[in-house]
C-alpha cells in the first residue's frame, strides 16, 4: 500500500523541510515527544507525460536519419 502527501497541502515550513531531505536521509514524524514513524527520503523523480508516439513517417525518418549518420561516421 501506498500513501500520497502532496507537499501542496501541507504548511510551508513542513513542505520545505519534506522537500529538503537527502536521499537516504531518515525523516521522523514525532507526536508528543514519541517517534509514530520514520520515513526515508528516496530519489526524487520528475512526473513525466508519456510522449505520444511518433507517427510512422516521423519513426521512418529518425530511423533514416540514424542510418545517415552512422553511414557518414564509417566514411
Amino acid at each position: 500500500m501506498t500513501v500520497r502527501i502532496d507537499l501542496d497541502d501541507l504548511p510551508p515550513k513542513v513542505a520545505a523541510q519534506l522537500a529538503a531531505a537527502a536521499e537516504g536521509e531518515e525523516v521522523l514524524l514525532v507526536q508528543g515527544g514519541a517517534v509514530v514513524s520514520r520515513l526515508t527520503a528516496g530519489l526524487a523523480v520528475a512526473a513525466q507525460e508519456p510522449e505520444p508516439p511518433a507517427s510512422p513517417e516521423e519513426h521512418a525518418a529518425e530511423v533514416f536519419e540514424q542510418f545517415r549518420s552512422a553511414i557518414e561516421e564509417e566514411f
